[in-house]
């Protein structure tokens, strides 16, 4: 300071720049405080709501908690109700397929049985059939092959047989022997096969009966043997029968209501002629039988009643005994009396 004189020293640009700057950060504001304060804030509220919270809302608090635990097994359940509905479908399932496979198991097993059982039968009456073949050397070979065809039928228990077999033989009185032993030996290779038995009855032994009785007897003898088991019957002389008591046949020949339809029965027939000539065929036999029978049912000296013998009743009968009708002829060496 001279001569009061004042002296003014003018500052630096660059400095009045910095405090410029300095004024202006200073003054900026920070965006941190604001939030802190409302941290601070949102805290001290909720330790105020927490501290003034009235005992019945921590009550309610604690319900809330506790039914929120509860909640959680009835959600487990819930979660379960889904599987035990699969469990129950599956286990349905597994039956629906399980029992079809044990049935067709089953089936297959008694199948298998049964077709063992089945060879077992056949094989035993080819056997006795090629035996009765070579010691009746004399028949007609269709004889065979038609009764073997014939009755081999109803040796398989694996079919169902809807009526039973029924086989007529017939013969010349020169073939009486030759009708009796035959037959009777059919019906045992037939019967033996299946580790059965043989019905005999021999019409000429109830020839001088009553018709009504006749008809009685014939019924109980086949109803007995064949509910116990036995698979054939052989009925000697048919024609010798009382006319009407053949009726009863309608009973086990039938075509459709048969009383048992896995049997077989041969009749015999013995014509009045002395020999049936070979050189018949087997439709003409069986013409003839049929004519012969219509004459010893039917003639005018058949006694007539109301159950009696007709026509008409004869005509049904012969349709149903008549299914196969075949020759015997004359066998060299079997005894005059009775079979081997």
């Amino acid at each position: 300071l001279t001569g009061g004189t004042t002296i003014h020293f003018e500052e630096n640009p660059a400095k009045e720049n910095a405090k410029a700057y300095e004024s202006n950060e200073t003054k900026k504001p920070n965006i941190y405080t604001p939030l802190k304060e409302i941290k601070a804030d949102f805290l001290e509220k909720n330790q105020g709501c927490y501290s003034t919270s009235t005992p019945h809302s921590r009550s309610e608090s604690r319900n809330q908690s506790s039914k929120e635990k509860q909640s959680q097994p009835l959600a487990k359940n819930d979660g379960d109700s889904p599987n035990g509905f699969h469990k129950t479908w599956t286990l349905l399932l597994v039956l629906l397929i399980s029992v079809p496979l044990l049935y067709v198991l089953w089936i297959g097993i008694r199948g298998g049985t049964s077709s063992s059982r089945d060879a077992e039968i056949l094989q035993e009456f080819r056997a006795r059939m090629k035996k009765l073949e070579d010691t009746y050397q004399s028949q007609d070979p269709r004889l065979w092959r038609r009764a073997h065809v014939f009755l081999e039928k109803r040796l398989n228990a694996s079919r169902a047989h809807l009526e039973p077999a029924i086989l007529l033989l017939t013969a010349g009185r020169d073939a009486e022997t030759a009708l009796s032993c035959l037959s009777n030996e059919l019906a045992d290779a037939f019967a033996s096969s299946q580790n059965a038995t043989t019905i005999r009855i021999n019409g000429v032994d109830k020839a001088v009966l009553d018709s009504d009785t006749v008809k009685l007897e014939v019924d109980t003898e086949l109803s007995a043997g064949f509910s116990e088991g036995k698979k054939v019957a052989v009925v000697h002389r048919f024609e010798s029968l009382p006319a009407g008591s053949t009726l009863i046949f309608y009973k086990y020949c039938d075509h459709e209501n048969a009383a048992f339809k896995d049997v077989a029965l041969l009749l015999t027939v013995l014509l009045d002629e002395q020999s049936l000539r070979k050189s018949f065929t087997f439709q003409e036999v069986e013409e003839k039988v049929r004519d012969f029978l219509q004459a010893k049912f039917t003639g005018p000296d058949v006694p007539s009643s109301y159950n009696g013998m007709d026509t008409d009743k004869l005509s049904g009968l012969w349709s149903r005994i008549s299914h196969l009708v075949l020759p015997v002829w004359p066998e060299k060496g079997l005894p005059l009396e009775g079979c081997t």
